[in-house]
């Protein structure tokens, strides 16, 4: 397995849980709950993932 490098987002407070994602593997994003970082990861293709973030901030009138 590919050794992901995790991080939060810099909005997130660095105590508190979080989702945390890596995009260090070209052809995958991981994401994963930093309260379980030992625990599952979910595994996603970079367009999905783009298609994900521009569907959210779509949703929340970004663009």
């Amino acid at each position: 397995m590919p050794d992901f490098q995790y991080r939060k987002s810099s909005y997130s407070n660095p105590d508190r849980e979080c989702v945390e994602i890596a995009t260090n593997i070209p052809t995958t994003v991981a994401i994963r709950d930093s309260k379980h970082p030992t625990g599952p990861s979910l595994h996603v293709t970079p367009s999905t993932w783009r298609a994900f973030q521009e569907s959210l901030a779509s949703d929340l009138g970004l663009v």
